[in-house]
């Protein structure tokens, strides 16, 4: 029996209770666990990702200095295209990076808010009936604890 018995048989409703093992401070033990977890992996994740990223722009950014060299040298017109669509490489590759820093960010903030969860019944009628199944469901109690 729970705490919610005389509410669920008045609304007609039935609830679950779940439960959770904590740690003496107060915190779910497996939640914890689970989360150190996935931070180590999402830190070693974010280093390598962030290296490959700054080896990619680097990298880009030797391969258009070669092509402008070049392009500078023989006013090839698709010398010139290669070098933009470089351009545009690196630069989605920066986009990248900084979206890998905005992932990371939300990432933190939703690890360091605390989970609720929230059980809500709704009754759907009119207040008069939500009145009449109360003062039944009251009565009907009371008639059983004398």
């Amino acid at each position: 029996m729970n705490n919610y018995d005389p509410i669920d048989k008045a609304l007609n409703t039935s609830s679950t209770s779940i439960e959770v093992s904590t740690t003496p401070e107060g915190g779910c033990t497996k939640r914890k666990d689970q989360l150190n977890n996935v931070t180590g992996d999402i830190d070693k994740d974010y280093d390598y990702t962030r290296a490959n990223l700054y080896s990619l722009i680097e990298k880009g950014q030797e391969s258009l200095n070669g092509i402008m060299e070049l392009a500078g040298e023989s006013a090839s017109p698709r010398a010139y295209e290669v070098a933009g669509q470089i351009i545009k490489s690196v630069a989605d590759t920066t986009d990248k990076l900084m979206e890998l820093q905005k992932k990371v960010k939300e990432i933190d903030e939703t690890k360091n808010k605390p989970t609720n969860v929230t059980n809500n019944a709704m009754f759907v009628g009119s207040t008069t009936d939500l009145s009449k199944m109360l003062k039944d469901g009251f009565l009907n109690n009371n008639s059983k604890s004398e």
